[in-house]
């Protein structure tokens, strides 16, 4: 009888342990079920501010002369920008960059001698920054009116920027959240089981590019600054829990 009873102990143990085994077993595979998906922020948007440069280069044989040159250009370079409702603050000069210049001198055999002195290159420098955007577009554009003026001028492509990329960042990434948690109930959903906390995300990296979209995205992040029209686009990687 004593044989019985401790037969059915120990069965009974056996039991409750299985039990407790296959218990333990189903809750870890639960807690550890989980679904990752990316989420998509994008939108377009138009740089607010605008840098353009300029190049202004004289010659003369004169240093004295070749310097009141350069201020006569740029006198003529303000004039152009005051008239078309740049201010100062907008306009930033560089100082004037002085070179001596050479030519290389060749006798009757066409051997090298020596070099002559042969004037001064002058060079300065000016750039526009403005909240105008359309407005320092087109002067940059009419710059030709300078150059009827005998200024030797160049102009270069503006530079567009957005001022306020920190508040769009939030948005794209709140966007691409909230795009990561529809995708990844809607297929939970389609598959019969309920969605449940995050457990963990990432941040893809920061893309800014025309928006024709006709640059390629980069490893690193793109920041485009050649076109008014821009696009920016962030990935979120999200891993949610399942219950």
């Amino acid at each position: 009888m004593k044989d019985v009873v401790k037969y059915l102990i120990i069965g009974c143990s056996v039991i409750i342990s299985v039990i407790i085994f296959s218990f333990a077993i189903t809750f870890y595979g639960r807690s550890n079920d989980t679904i990752s998906v990316t989420g998509l922020g994008e939108t377009e948007f138009t740089a607010d501010m605008i840098v353009w440069e300029g190049h202004l280069s004289a010659e003369n044989i004169s240093k004295l002369a070749g310097y009141e040159q350069m201020e006569q250009n740029q006198k003529k370079v303000l004039d152009y920008l005051h008239s078309n409702g740049v201010s100062d603050d907008e306009i930033k000069f560089s100082f004037v960059n002085t070179q001596k210049q050479s030519r290389s001198i060749y006798n009757d055999k066409g051997n090298y001698v020596g070099s002559q002195f042969a004037g001064y290159a002058f060079s300065q420098r000016f750039v526009v920054k403005s909240f105008d955007v359309d407005k320092v577009e087109r002067l940059s554009r009419e710059i030709s009116s300078l150059i009827a003026q005998d200024v030797d001028v160049d102009s270069y492509t503006p530079d567009y920027y957005y001022t306020k990329l920190n508040d769009l960042k939030l948005a794209l990434i709140e966007k691409a959240s909230s795009d990561a948690y529809a995708r990844a109930e809607n297929v939970v959903r389609n598959a019969g089981a309920r969605l449940g906390k995050a457990r963990h995300a990432s941040l893809g990296v920061f893309q800014i590019t025309s928006a024709t979209g006709e640059e390629e995205y980069s490893y690193g992040g793109t920041f485009n600054t050649s076109s008014k029209e821009k696009k920016a686009r962030i990935t979120v990687r999200m891993e949610y829990k399942l219950k």
